[in-house]
């Protein structure tokens, strides 16, 4: 007996709902886009999904989606309040195991967690920001994205001539328990660090660690420099 398909529904068929949907299809998922605007309704530009033309803010329009059906409901409209509704129903109306929520504003980020039935938030500001920072903030701690509602922090350091870990050992980093730098890009190559590698200035170094680890993260990276990094990753 074949493995069923993952049943995927996703909210919003602008141009991030298409381009999920399709990019799902060809992993082999089975989508379904609910869309509300007439003039995104084209069926025939993702012509392997399923679609349906209604409002994902109606509790009917879920129940003619079969939400109950969904391993996965996808919030991806450009409306924060409505991600914000979809995700609420999906989750406590229709018992969708998993929610996934698109922020438009990083001003409304605050809002987009369990309590809401979001249970993964992707801020594409967000995203584009952190880009930008990592690519010009060299020497100090760019928070890239959160993970488990905010729990746990992916975030980059690349290393400036002047840091002290500069010529340290990766075994000699002195990291809390619960971080870890699971990679380290050295000249457009990706290393899967070992104790013994030596870190050198212009080192990429990418973390995840507890989101109260911040103190203890400033100690190991920074050493006893006055640096500003973790005031500036968690907004303190």
């Amino acid at each position: 007996m074949a493995d069923r398909k993952t049943r995927i529904g996703i909210a919003g068929a602008g141009n991030v709902g298409r381009s999920v949907a399709q990019e799902l299809l060809d992993n082999g998922h089975k989508v379904l886009l609910i869309e509300r605007a007439r003039r995104k309704f084209e069926p025939h530009v993702v012509p392997d999904a399923d679609w349906l033309f209604a409002d994902a803010c109606e509790v009917s329009t879920l129940e003619e989606a079969g939400a109950e059906t969904c391993d996965v409901l996808i919030a991806a409209t450009g409306d924060d309040k409505a991600n914000l509704v979809v995700g609420l129903l999906a989750k406590s109306e229709f018992g969708v195991p998993r929610v996934v929520a698109r922020i438009n504003e990083i001003r409304n980020e605050w809002l987009f967690t369990q309590a809401w039935g979001i249970d993964v938030a992707v801020s594409t500001p967000g995203a584009m920001v952190a880009g930008v920072e990592g690519a010009i903030d060299v020497g100090h701690l760019v928070r890239l994205m959160g993970l488990r509602q905010g729990q746990a922090d992916l975030a980059k350091l690349t290393l400036p001539q002047d840091n002290p870990l500069v010529g340290q050992r990766v075994g000699q980093l002195d990291l809390p328990a619960n971080t870890a730098m699971v990679t380290l890009v050295r000249a457009g190559t990706v290393i899967l660090p070992k104790a013994d590698d030596v870190l050198e200035a212009g080192d990429e170094m990418l973390f995840v660690s507890d989101s109260s680890a911040e103190s203890s993260m400033r100690a190991a990276i920074h050493g006893d420099e006055p640096i500003r990094a973790l005031k500036d990753l968690y907004g303190l």
